[in-house]
């Protein structure tokens, strides 16, 4: 009983972390849709050019209440493909706090989290460069498909999206602490220690679970010096906190979901790989 209380606790204070960049991501489309012209949505459009860059910056920040933002705003077509990426790969989730109150030093928190944003902006321009489309964004579609009220003023609607998505994520991220309170933090390290070349699969796995154990994970094992930068690098760049929860939700393209995440782990595991072999130390 004790552990499903502190399961449910965990997970409540979780949740309502990100209940703020919801409502202001869907606030935010909202306006985009109620208050602005075919003039400002080419502006928008144009304007996703430079997304990469941006995203990768605003990622870094300890939560994943960009990513959450990220995902709606590319579920309206409002970023590309590339800006998602950035911002996906960037995000960090609990590793800056963690390392922050363990000392880990100014140097070695700058030295992982420009790394991470050199990979996350480099991947999102590659991206767009081979796979832009240039799309309309799609907010109003995406507005009718959630069966809000628009009609009762952008406040209301925004909050209409935000009650449904958070009551989304709060489930799954039920579900999913429990499965990690059962199985256990030490169970999920042991799938990457002495394991050369498996550890690097293994560990992009751990980093993409959505849940703020698996960066938690992550950043114990390499201050106890047990992970490699490789490992800890592949591990941190394929988590983005809730942010896959949301873009499942909210995106009707479902293989465009599934080709985000083999993108995703395909970079994690290339990036670590790429550190591991250069011998990079943070």
């Amino acid at each position: 009983m004790e552990m499903v209380l502190d399961v449910i606790y965990d997970t409540l204070i979780d949740s309502f972390r990100i209940l703020p960049f919801l409502f202001l991501a869907y606030l935010a489309m909202e306006c985009l849709e109620h208050w602005t012209g075919g003039r400002m949505q080419e502006i928008v459009r144009r304007s996703g050019k430079a997304g990469p860059a941006i995203g990768g910056l605003l990622g870094i920040f300890p939560q994943c209440g960009f990513s959450t933002a990220a995902a709606n705003l590319y579920a309206g077509r409002v970023i590309t493909l590339g800006t998602l990426l950035a911002v996906f790969l960037s995000t960090s989730d609990e590793m800056l706090p963690i390392m922050i109150s363990e000392n880990a030093g100014v140097s070695l928190i700058a030295k992982i989290l420009l790394t991470k944003v050199i990979f996350a902006v480099a991947v999102g321009f590659l991206t767009d460069l081979l796979f832009f489309k240039r799309e309309e964004p799609q907010i109003g579609h995406f507005c009718e498909k959630q069966h809000c009220h628009c009609e009762k003023g952008i406040w209301r609607s925004a909050a209409s999206h935000t009650w449904k998505i958070f009551l989304y994520i709060l489930l799954v991220s039920l579900i999913l602490n429990y499965v990690i309170a059962v199985i256990g933090e030490d169970r999920l390290a042991a799938l990457i220690l002495n394991r050369p070349v498996l550890g690097l699969f293994a560990a992009t796995f751990v980093g993409m679970i959505p849940n703020c154990a698996s960066s938690v994970v992550l950043t114990h094992l390499y201050l106890e010096g047990v992970l490699g930068a490789g490992l800890l690098l592949s591990g941190l760049l394929a988590g983005s906190g809730v942010g896959y929860l949301v873009l499942f939700k909210v995106n009707e393209d479902k293989k465009d979901n599934l080709r985000i995440f083999a993108l995703l782990y395909a970079v994690g595991v290339a990036a670590g790989a790429v550190v591991e072999v250069l011998g990079i130390r943070f």
